[in-house]
């Protein structure tokens, strides 16, 4: 009876090709690893700063719905009864009036912004909001005007600061990169929300329905 001999030097080939996928494995690993542990610093954030804007919005609109048609823009009775308009400057107060729609001060904050949100609606302060307020926007038959959003604006190559800005359609808008990395998010009167780059800012602008903008800026 003859014993068959195993070719060792086939076994040895085997082994050293199962080393070989072995460590190619193991450096794909390696490269990708660490793509996969990366946080998402763009995209989780500005989709947070989305649903902000959304809950804003529809709460802008029940507020509008509740108060003769139209927003606080126009003014409200504040606590003592008496019909109060507030300045742009104090834009919180917009914020304020609408408290049971909104629930928590925590909306107003977009999670890319470095402000602080305020613990209670009383508390509120231009200091714990991220977001613009358009104060032309008079009733929900101006669907396309601009209602809220980021307020990391930059106008004629200008980054904006808090206060009262005007915009006409000679002026170029964008978004600075300090919160959503040159993207931003806005919100209409129509209720929906935009996720836009400069580009697309600066054609809501122009199909907004009116020839000027005015935004109140914490």
């Amino acid at each position: 009876m003859r014993l068959r001999r195993m070719d060792t030097r086939s076994r040895a080939f085997t082994a050293m090709d199962l080393m070989l996928v072995i460590v190619l494995v193991a450096v794909q690993v390696a490269l990708v690893a660490p793509m996969l542990a990366r946080p998402r610093r763009c995209h989780g954030p500005r989709i947070i700063c989305a649903n902000n804007l959304k809950q804003i919005s529809i709460a802008f609109r029940i507020w509008e719905d509740d108060n003769g048609g139209h927003y606080p823009m126009r003014g409200f009775t504040n606590e003592l009864g008496v019909m109060e308009v507030p300045k742009p400057t104090n834009m919180f107060r917009y914020f304020q009036v609408m408290s049971n729609e909104l629930s928590n001060p925590k909306i107003i904050i977009c999670p890319a912004d470095s402000r602080n949100e305020a613990t209670i609606f009383r508390a509120l302060s231009n200091t714990n909001i991220s977001y613009f307020v358009g104060l032309d926007v008079a009733d929900e038959n101006q669907p396309n005007m601009l209602l809220a959003g980021d307020r990391n604006l930059i106008v004629d190559s200008v980054a904006v600061g808090p206060g009262l800005l005007t915009l006409t359609s000679t002026n170029r808008v964008g978004w600075s990169g300090t919160m959503h990395k040159g993207c931003g998010n806005i919100g209409l009167a129509d209720g929906s929300v935009q996720q836009v780059t400069s580009s697309g800012l600066q054609g809501l602008l122009a199909n907004s329905g009116t020839n000027v903008n005015r935004l109140a800026v914490p």
